[in-house]
């Protein structure tokens, strides 16, 4: 969710730029079940626009609505939906509605600590009665500081008879693909639709750059020996797509002393006990967790047989994995749906 939120802080700079004001929705709390969970995140803007969403469509219109009177007044307030009734979710959403306007010395510091790749906590106070309530709003936590979203919410004072949601939010999700052929233009593509960072990484001679893959937010023309990867962590994945076995077995010794949630490695399943075994002659103190992170053949078995479907299977492993889920039918898993 740091990407949501991150894209609403971007829009809301614009909008505030135009002089046009901005309205936060939170979902903070949940009675039975929803499309969306606790800390999903909505802006609205006093001209109507809406970035983002908080269900699959339904509960948006009522919020535009109900964010008339926060426009006018400045005053937080709560609303209830219940989609028992409406959306046949079986569940009751409150949504925190409040005026949204971080001032400077958040915006330097949130974005420091993105590109820092630091994790930050968010906040939101709130009652479940649908009134006004002194002291209902949401402050962001960076490295211990607190930062209002309200201007002139100053400073963070406690009130017993508030109900507190606070949320940790890590550091937004990378996707690093090794190649630059066009079934890593294709995962780029897929990745970036999924919200996440997308840092495509080639080799030295390779004529492509940046703009052959929208989206991508960093483009590196290096050797394996002269890759950045200082940045990586785990919330970070790997997919080595250069087509050819040297290269990447170059790019997995690099990688060794990382953490990476995945690596994914193209190619039949020998491809990879071959890999794995050069790695383990050349690098014979490898840790255990690295060897455990690698997949190969990337993917999940899906069909796929097109470079886009390919993209699609290991975009959803990877999320299994980052998610700790096993991937099958919802049609067959028991209990809750999305857990």
């Amino acid at each position: 969710m740091t990407h949501e939120f991150k894209d609403i802080v971007n829009q809301a700079e614009i909008a505030r730029e135009k002089g046009i004001k901005s309205v936060l929705a939170s979902v903070v709390a949940l009675n039975g079940s929803s499309y969306r969970k606790p800390g999903v995140r909505m802006l609205i803007l006093e001209d109507g626009k809406m970035i983002g969403a908080v269900s699959g469509g339904c509960v948006e219109k009522e919020i535009l609505l109900q964010s008339e009177s926060v426009f006018k007044t400045g005053q937080s307030k709560i609303i209830t939906y219940d989609g028992r009734y409406r959306l046949g979710c079986e569940g009751v959403l409150y949504i925190l509605i409040e005026v949204f306007e971080p001032d400077n010395s958040f915006k330097e510091v949130f974005f420091n600590a993105l590109e820092e790749r630091e994790s930050f906590e968010i906040w939101s106070y709130y009652n479940k009665t649908e009134a006004f309530v002194s002291g209902i709003g949401s402050w962001v936590k960076i490295k211990g500081a607190f930062f209002p979203l309200q201007s002139h919410a100053k400073k963070l004072k406690t009130n017993h008879s508030l109900s507190i949601f606070k949320q940790h939010m890590p550091p937004c999700f990378k996707l690093v693909i090794i190649g630059a052929e066009h079934d890593a233009v294709q995962l780029c593509k897929y990745a970036t639709l999924t919200g996440w960072e997308v840092a495509v990484v080639s080799g030295p001679s390779e004529s492509k750059s940046i703009a052959n893959f929208p989206g991508a937010i960093s483009f590196q023309a290096v050797s394996a020996e002269h890759m950045e990867t200082t940045s990586i962590d785990d919330q970070t994945a790997i997919v080595l797509m250069t087509h050819n076995f040297a290269n990447d077995l170059r790019y997995l010794v690099q990688l060794k002393n990382t953490n990476p949630v995945y690596i994914g490695l193209l190619g039949p399943l020998k491809r990879r006990e071959d890999l794995l075994s050069q790695l383990i002659e050349y690098c014979p103190d490898i840790e255990d967790d690295f060897l455990d992170s690698i997949h190969g053949p990337a993917g999940i078995n899906i069909g796929s047989e097109t470079p886009q479907e390919i993209a699609v299977s290991i975009v959803a492993e990877i999320l299994s994995v980052a998610r700790k889920q096993d991937p099958i039918s919802l049609s067959k898993k028991k209990g809750k749906i999305h857990s």
